[in-house]
């Protein structure tokens, strides 16, 4: 198949969720914006806590990808699949990190 080829299947399996991707990318820069415009950035403030929750979440993602793909663990035989598997848990802890870090910068307490 063909690079080509293989973005028309991408675009046809994402188009039903085109708009959750959008809400969710709005969702993001809004929390960074309002969070920046408060005085967040992400290279000064460290909050470990957030980055723990969202390591936890990222390796729930091993559970729960599968289920929501209609698949299980044991079908994750070749090289390829859990390479596929593994870079979807590190999507899924990155966009966590993403949304906790500046959430938690807007809910801590001021001394």
């Amino acid at each position: 198949m063909t690079i080509y080829g293989t973005l028309i299947v991408l675009m046809y399996a994402l188009a039903p969720f085109v708009w959750w991707l959008m809400a969710g990318i709005t969702f993001l820069i809004a929390l960074h914006i309002i969070a920046y415009l408060r005085g967040y950035q992400l290279t000064q403030y460290r909050c470990y806590p957030a980055l723990v929750i969202a390591a936890l979440i990222g390796l729930s993602s091993l559970l729960w990808i599968p289920w929501l793909t209609h698949s299980q663990l044991s079908y994750i035989a070749t090289v390829f699949d859990w390479v596929a598997l593994i870079g979807a848990m590190v999507g899924v802890f990155v966009l966590a990190f993403l949304a906790l870090h500046p959430l938690s910068y807007l809910v801590r307490e001021r001394g």
